[in-house]
């Protein structure tokens, strides 16, 4: 469902990104795996259009994304859980979730919406109230369920376990295999590699803007 092939990320002239090739299949969790700083996130917003691509390709279901907007992107049914979060303090837990469909214009966003609340009712409870008002680990859920609004074909996570008790990371692990044989395919940046291993079936080592390692991973087998 995703590929990207020899990708090149230089920002302010430093490169950051050299040669990032991975690949993302239908109903898969894969994982990505380094240190702070060794690029995890910067593949992400280059998947997402939030960084500028210098060389390589990000091809997303036989299309090339490479020169896509990023507002375009989201379209395509790609959702992304950026590592600070991003909810809009002010507003309430609903009016976060249904931003990315007003932003693309989503018909079926209701029904969309039910879904979610479906598949995390704990979300659901919260949907009066306002996203500055939550705790760390309740806006991760809420950032999750957001990813989801648009992320319909493909999920793009940013240190979802981080800072999270043990019980909160467990379920969200098990939402992840809910989407997974749903059809989602999921890309999992994470600096732990125990967790990553856990759930992904295959893991790709980040180092220095470069993949050093692919490994097979019993935990999504």
């Amino acid at each position: 469902m995703l590929e990207l092939e020899n990708v090149h990320v230089s920002l302010r002239g430093f490169p950051i990104l050299r040669g990032v090739s991975l690949e993302v299949p239908a109903g898969r969790i894969i994982g990505l795996v380094g240190r702070n700083g060794a690029g995890k996130t910067t593949t992400l917003r280059a998947i997402m259009g939030l960084a500028p691509v210098r060389s390589g390709a990000i091809r997303f279901a036989g299309e090339d994304l490479t020169r896509l907007p990023a507002h375009r992107r989201a379209g395509l049914g790609i959702g992304y859980v950026p590592e600070d979060r991003r909810l809009i303090g002010p507003l309430t837990v609903e009016e976060n979730l249904l931003l990315p469909a007003w932003a693309i214009g989503m018909r079926e966003a209701p029904d969309r919406l039910r879904w979610i609340y479906r598949l995390m009712p704990e979300v659901q409870e919260l949907a009066g109230r306002r996203a500055a008002q939550l705790s760390g680990g309740q806006q991760k859920m809420v950032a999750l369920a957001r990813a989801l609004m648009a992320g319909s074909r493909l999920l793009l996570l940013d240190e979802p376990f981080e800072g999270l008790s043990p019980a909160l990371a467990l379920r969200i692990g098990e939402i992840l295999q809910v989407l997974r044989s749903e059809g989602l395919g999921v890309l999992l940046a994470e600096s732990d590699l125990h967790r990553v291993s856990a759930l992904a079936e295959r893991v790709y080592t980040i180092e220095r803007g470069e993949i050093v390692q692919e490994n097979a991973s019993i935990g999504g087998i």
